[in-house]
């Protein structure tokens, strides 16, 4: 009787542990980016693991793929659509890929400034994007930020629209960038991100063009010499979640993975701050010819054909509601 009762003694002992194991099932989530983890969307993505952790009480936590490690932005996307990742800070520049809506956010000089960008994008235009991708198998959670794009090279300093002609330059999957580039004279050549600092270095491409929190983070004057800062697109970036996620979630739960991509937001723009205050002097540093005066105005004429183009794609009144954001 002794052991028998024991044994009842035992076995309810680890019934109970099993139900404590159980209310403490955890759920590890992978997360994947194409920059560094020090880079603004490490930071965005660190902040976003952190609250739904915290939100959860440990049940959701983040395990974090940066520097590509999971492939390209595009293939990152297409896994979270496929529901083999379950999330991805990634830029719009691959997304329109996926969501046509999108691109027009991609339009070259179509934000005059940070404020006016991230006004658009937290307003009812940005959230009207975010709906149409559940449309398309995605669920975005909430826009971050990538920055205004510069040019990059290792030919001759970019001043006005006429120095880029003729430079084979790499830019991201998207048509929309690309046709406006056109118009600059850049030969465009489309490059998943993980593979542009060996193109740069073999000089497959002569240059690039991006945000400066990403020209700092993955090492680029190392490999190039001059920086135009001609703020030619606003890049939004975007935390997109998979929906066989989402489907599982609570209610309760939902609304905490919202609140922390709405943390990672800030986080990760207060960094692109921070890189553009900074960045500068840092890129001269390391051996960056640096202009900062370019001719914008040559630009804008330059773009001009492009955007009647724009206009029949997007809608001209789609265009001026986002220019006449205040």
């Amino acid at each position: 009787m002794k052991a028998s009762k024991f044994l009842r003694v035992a076995a309810l002992t680890a019934a109970l542990a099993g139900v404590g194991v159980a209310a403490q099932a955890q759920t590890v989530l992978k997360i994947g980016y194409a920059t560094s983890p020090t880079s603004h969307y490490g930071v965005g993505s660190t902040v976003f693991c952190e609250e739904i952790s915290k939100g959860t009480q440990g049940r959701y936590t983040c395990q974090q793929f940066p520097s590509g490690a999971l492939g390209g932005e595009r293939e990152m996307i297409e896994s979270v659509q496929l529901g083999t990742l379950d999330l991805v800070n990634t830029s719009t520049g691959p997304l329109g890929n996926f969501v046509p809506e999108v691109k027009i956010v991609d339009i070259p000089f179509l934000f005059r400034d940070y404020d006016h960008a991230r006004k658009v994008m937290d307003g009812q235009i940005g959230q009207n994007l975010l709906a149409k991708m559940q449309d398309k198998g995605l669920v975005g959670l909430a826009w971050t930020e990538n920055g205004f794009r510069h040019m990059t090279n290792n030919v001759r300093p970019i001043v006005q629209a006429s120095d880029a002609n003729g430079l084979k330059m790499r830019t991201m999957e998207n048509k929309v960038h690309m046709d406006g580039y056109k118009t600059f004279g850049i030969l465009p050549t489309p490059m998943a991100f993980p593979e542009l600092f060996t193109a740069l270095q073999q000089g497959t491409v002569d240059g690039q063009e991006n945000p400066i929190p990403v020209i700092l983070a993955a090492k680029f004057a190392q490999v190039q010499k001059h920086l135009s800062l001609t703020n030619h697109v606003y890049s939004p970036a975007v935390i997109i979640l998979s929906p066989s996620v989402w489907s599982q979630l609570s209610d309760a739960d939902k609304q905490v993975f919202l609140n922390a991509a709405k943390a990672a937001s800030a986080a990760q723009r207060k960094k692109v701050n921070d890189d553009e205050a900074n960045g500068i002097a840092l890129l001269r540093k390391d051996g960056m010819q640096v202009v900062e005066q370019v001719n914008g105005e040559s630009f804008r004429q330059a773009i001009t054909p492009a955007y009647a183009e724009y206009a029949k794609e997007f809608g001209a009144d789609n265009i001026r509601a986002i220019q006449a954001v205040q």
